[in-house]
C-alpha cells in the first residue's frame, strides 16, 4: 500500500518541476526553422537527469524510495513534456514546416536517448570513482 508520504513527495516534486518548465518555456526561444528550443532543452535535460538519478540511486545513493519517486516521477516527470512536443510538432506541420517537424521529433528522440545514455554513463563512472576513493571493490569490474 502506498503511504501518504509517497503522494506528498511526488506532488511536491511535480509542483517544482512544472513551475521550472513553465519558467523556461516563457523564454520562447525558437530556431529560424520554428523548432522550439526551450521544450527541446527541457526534454533533453530531463532525459539526462532521469538516467543520472536512477543510475546513481540504483548503484550508489541510498535515496529513500519516496524521495526518489519525488525526484523522478514528480519533478522530472512534470518537468519534461511529451504532450508539448506533440502539440508543437502539430503546430509546425500546420504552419507548413513539415521538415522542421520531422527534424524536431527526430532530434528529440535520438538526442533524448543519447542524453539518457550520457547521464547513466556519468553516474556509473562517478560510482566507480567513489568506490575507488572509499577503497571498495566489486565483482562488477
Amino acid at each position: 500500500m502506498v503511504r501518504m508520504r509517497t503522494y506528498w513527495m511526488i506532488g511536491a516534486g511535480g509542483f517544482l518541476g512544472s513551475i521550472l518548465r513553465y519558467l523556461i518555456r516563457e523564454l520562447q526561444i525558437q530556431l529560424p526553422s520554428g523548432i522550439p528550443v526551450c521544450t527541446l532543452a527541457i526534454n533533453l535535460s530531463g532525459s539526462f537527469l532521469l538516467a543520472l538519478i536512477m543510475t546513481l540511486s540504483a548503484e550508489r545513493l541510498k535515496l529513500d524510495a519516496d524521495v526518489r519517486l519525488g525526484i523522478t516521477t514528480g519533478f522530472v516527470g512534470a518537468f519534461t513534456t511529451f504532450s508539448t512536443l506533440c502539440k508543437e510538432t502539430d503546430v509546425l506541420i500546420e504552419a507548413g514546416a513539415a521538415v522542421s517537424a520531422v527534424v524536431y521529433v527526430a532530434v528529440s528522440v535520438l538526442f533524448g536517448l543519447l542524453f539518457a545514455c550520457l547521464g547513466a554513463s556519468i553516474a556509473k563512472k562517478a560510482n566507480l570513482k567513489l568506490r575507488e576513493i572509499n577503497g571498495e571493490t566489486s565483482g562488477k569490474e
